[in-house]
């Protein structure tokens, strides 16, 4: 287990796509312990991305406190309904706020820490972390969605 380094957004790892996991094998196991140590080291973070480590797999992890901790493996959203905005910050971008249209509630498969199929039904805040932390697995980051983005939180 290790504390890295967050990427910040001038990074153009975090412009890359991250490849999916073929095996979950120990190595992977070993990215998600140290996405939590990274992950629980800061002061605000609810989710963490492999690519914020500079890690180019798709592996989440994420722990908004309402729910036990969780990591989710080549995570794909297959369902969404509504529409809400929703204030938003990041780790890799620490100055930065913005308000990002994000469906209100998903539906998301992937595969567990295990290697086993999940499949999670998200609605408020779960479901904004979920949408942030797979849009880093695609190389997008909420800046290139929010309007406007700020340096002051409620915007």
């Amino acid at each position: 287990m290790a504390i890295f380094k967050i990427i910040t957004n001038e990074d153009p790892i975090l412009r890359k796509q991250s490849k999916k996991i073929t095996v979950v094998d120990d190595r992977s196991k070993k990215i998600i312990d140290d996405l939590f140590d990274t992950l629980y080291n800061t002061d605000t973070g609810v989710g963490l991305a492999a690519p914020q480590l500079g890690i180019l797999k798709q592996i989440i992890v994420i722990d908004t406190g309402e729910e036990e901790p969780f990591a989710l493996i080549n995570p794909e959203i297959i369902t969404s309904e509504g529409e809400k905005d929703s204030e938003e910050g990041c780790l890799s971008c620490p100055e930065d706020y913005g308000l990002v249209k994000r469906a209100e509630r998903i539906t998301v498969e992937a595969l567990n820490e295990d290697g086993n199929p999940v499949t999670i039904e998200a609605e408020g805040f779960l479901s904004i972390v979920l949408q942030h932390e797979i849009d880093h697995l695609k190389g997008i980051l909420f800046i290139d969605k929010a309007t406007p983005v700020t340096k002051d939180k409620q915007v």
